[in-house]
């Protein structure tokens, strides 16, 4: 492990890099503001996006933004409700403040912020479930993905609640486990010492009581990256090839729009794990801004390669179609800035509350008053938390 002294004065030094490059929000801010959501324990803050037209058992995507970023700044970058519109999926982004981190990073080597059912973890999971309740989201279809500490938060995320998500995609992030303290966050980023494959693998099978099945995963990275080391790619790829016992051996190898993807895929013809390698790509998100499949907007960290991880990613999921083969049912369209019914208490959580891995379907409430409709919205969301275990 490395001296205090060196952790700091490197800390210092990105603090500084990081704060020349701050994005801006400029005139993109798409998203509302999520409240109410529970306990709230790793206190973050929560914005979402829905379509005007969000088809009924919605799909629902969770999005992590970086360090320096907030989730408007992210989410023009990488154009995730711009698809959305086009695919039918609701988004969620979570957001850090600056009291909990001062350059908006999740805190994704904090253990109280990264176990199940404490912290930052938490927060996120409230964050889910509650939007979940309130507009009757696919609990089948479930996804998180992330940016550098978002990527290595979705890591936790995943690894926490692998019940919860159908799959994940980790951008120039970290495997779950692989850090507990500044000082080790800073030398797995570089590439040095971590665990061992078959300890990230096990750091996996206790982080939750699930057992199975598990995530399929996405990962990402560019070999120029100076920031987190190519290293932490390969990383992830082992620790979920191991919880999905697939082979070191990629089951297929191929160019797609120009760059390596490798896919390991089960016996049933599942791909699970993939990995996107970008020759000479630096430290963001890959981008393809140009053409039919262009999306989103190059800036710091969101860099134009010539891919869109973003489409790519929701295919991979399945949420998302280069044709779409016929349109889906539309729900009623909401207003952008419509925000959930204000709730007459904070929600409590109990200290040994579990998650279940399904609860029951949810069905909005009849038609009446205004007043009487948002009692009903509230019972729903808080029915639901309650099934979740995540309120008394």
């Amino acid at each position: 492990m490395r001296k205090m002294s060196d952790t700091i004065a490197r800390l210092t030094a990105l603090r500084a890099q990081q704060n020349v490059h701050a994005p801006t929000l400029g005139s993109s801010n798409r998203l509302s503001t999520l409240t109410g959501f529970g306990s709230n324990p790793g206190a973050l803050q929560a914005r979402f996006y829905l379509p005007e037209a969000l088809p009924e058992n919605a799909p629902l995507v969770v999005v992590l933004h970086g360090c320096t970023q907030n989730a408007a700044a992210y989410d023009h970058g990488s154009g995730w409700t711009k698809l959305a519109d086009q695919a039918g999926f609701a988004v969620l982004f979570p957001e850090q403040q600056r009291a909990n981190n001062p350059n908006l990073c999740f805190n994704w080597f904090v253990p109280a912020d990264t176990n199940r059912d404490g912290g930052e973890a938490l927060s996120i999971r409230q964050m889910i479930e509650t939007l979940i309740a309130a507009h009757g989201l696919d609990r089948e279809r479930l996804f998180v993905t992330g940016l550098s500490a978002g990527g290595a938060m979705a890591s936790v995320m995943l690894a926490t609640y692998p019940e919860v998500f159908a799959g994940g995609a980790i951008i120039a992030g970290l495997a779950y486990g692989t850090a507990n303290t500044i000082p080790e966050a800073f030398d797995r980023m570089r590439g040095h010492g971590g665990p061992s494959e078959p300890e990230l693998q096990r750091l996996v099978s206790i982080a939750s009581p699930h057992k199975g099945p598990w995530p399929r995963i996405s990962i990402w990275q560019g070999s120029a990256d100076q920031t987190v080391a190519a290293s932490n790619a390969e990383a992830i790829a082992g620790q979920w090839r191991g919880v999905h016992r697939l082979g070191k051996t990629p089951t297929r190898s191929e160019t797609v729009d120009g760059h390596t993807r490798r896919t390991w895929i089960d016996a049933s013809g599942n791909a699970l794990v993939e990995t996107y390698t970008i020759p000479g790509m630096g430290h963001g998100t890959p981008l393809r801004t140009a053409g039919e499949h262009g999306l989103g907007v190059a800036g710091p960290f969101m860099l134009d390669v010539g891919i869109s991880s973003t489409r790519r990613i929701a295919e991979f999921w399945g949420i998302a179609e280069p044709r779409a083969s016929a349109p889906a049912k539309p729900r009623q369209p909401r207003r952008r800035d419509a925000q959930l019914p204000a709730s007459p208490h904070r929600f409590a959580l109990a200290d040994d509350a579990r998650v279940t891995a399904r609860t029951a379907p949810l069905r909005d409430p009849a038609p009446s008053t205004p007043a009487a409709d948002e009692k009903g919205v509230r019972k729903i969301i808080e029915d639901a938390l309650r099934a979740a275990g995540l309120m008394q």
